[in-house]
């Protein structure tokens, strides 16, 4: 079963309750749906539209680098950026499910630069490479995992209660989803770009 992140994303839930409608199974067939849906969006696009700039007037990222704030975010830079967040909330999950209890201070997370993403074929090796990954970490827990949970701030405990190893893959996931639309409307303006370049 492919999670509906619905009722977590409105906060109609708390983290751990959502987490334990759901088996590690329906875990590893989201992670797999996930690269799927990336797969399938980019499969009719060329290196020009996965590195196409798009228009996005809601772009705020307080994290990117000066001058790159307010930037749109091509399919590439998407991509490499939520695959990263999947695979940081697979390693925590994977570190929990083994009783270790971890402080959120330090984060395991690699996010490949987008800017060295510049052709459809690197952007297929890192699905590839990220679907790889998530299993991996699904298949390293142990087969009675354990309830260890990580260490938040009191606000995140208010809005969504503590999060054991389920959970903490489950947010990357939904960070993950959380982003589709917005992949199929650059996909959009990357095919109306490349029709005007040829109309002409």
């Amino acid at each position: 079963m492919v999670i509906d992140f619905t009722p977590l994303r409105e906060r109609k839930v708390k983290a751990g309750e959502f987490a334990s409608r759901y088996s590690l199974a329906d875990i590893r067939e989201t992670a797999v749906a996930g690269i799927t849906f990336m797969r399938e969006l980019i499969a009719d696009l060329d290196d020009a539209d996965v590195t196409f700039d798009p228009i996005d007037p809601e772009a705020n990222d307080p994290h990117a680098r000066p001058g790159e704030e307010h930037i749109g975010w091509s399919i590439a830079h998407l991509i490499v950026h939520v695959t990263a967040s999947t695979e940081e909330g697979a390693a925590l999950a994977s570190v929990l499910a083994r009783g270790i209890p971890y402080p959120n201070d330090v984060r395991l997370r690699y996010e490949t630069d987008w800017r060295s993403v510049t052709k459809k074929s690197t952007l297929e090796q890192r699905l590839n490479e990220s679907l790889r990954m998530r299993l991996a970490f699904i298949d390293s827990m142990p087969d009675k995992p354990s309830n260890a949970t990580v260490k938040r701030s009191d606000r995140f405990i208010e809005l969504y209660g503590e999060t054991d190893y389920k959970a903490t893959f489950i947010f990357g996931l939904m960070h993950e989803f959380g982003h589709h639309e917005q992949m199929a409307e650059v996909k959009r303006q990357a095919i109306e770009g490349r029709k005007a370049v040829t109309a002409r």
